[in-house]
């Protein structure tokens, strides 16, 4: 009977619960990718002969579509990784209630 009153609970490859991935070094590197893309562009830029504010302007502005498209495997990744992290999070949230109201099935 237990079996079927977990049926939301992610399993991990040992059959146990699930761990969510780490979100945090995703998201670190995703950041410094967009900061190191809007760099290289402002430099760029700056190189080319536009410098000073509007080269700034124009160098950030370009970084936003580009890093939309070339950081899109990195962004999918962080993505899975937090939607894995929220299932975890309310499966536990959902033990822990049930824990607390003294039955043994979650509370939907």
């Amino acid at each position: 009977m237990a079996a079927q009153s977990e049926p939301n609970r992610p399993v991990g490859p040992t059959g146990g619960p699930a761990t969510a991935p780490s979100v945090w070094p995703l998201l670190a590197l995703y950041t410094l990718g967009r900061l190191v893309l809007a760099a290289v562009l402002v430099a760029l830029l700056w190189f080319l002969g536009l410098g000073s504010f509007p080269g700034l302007l124009f160098g950030l502005l370009l970084s936003m579509p580009l890093s939309f498209v070339l950081l899109r495997p990195l962004r999918d990744k962080l993505t899975e990784a937090m939607a894995a992290r929220s299932v975890t999070r309310k499966a536990a949230k959902a033990d822990l209630r049930a824990r607390l109201k003294g039955s043994d099935d979650p509370v939907s």
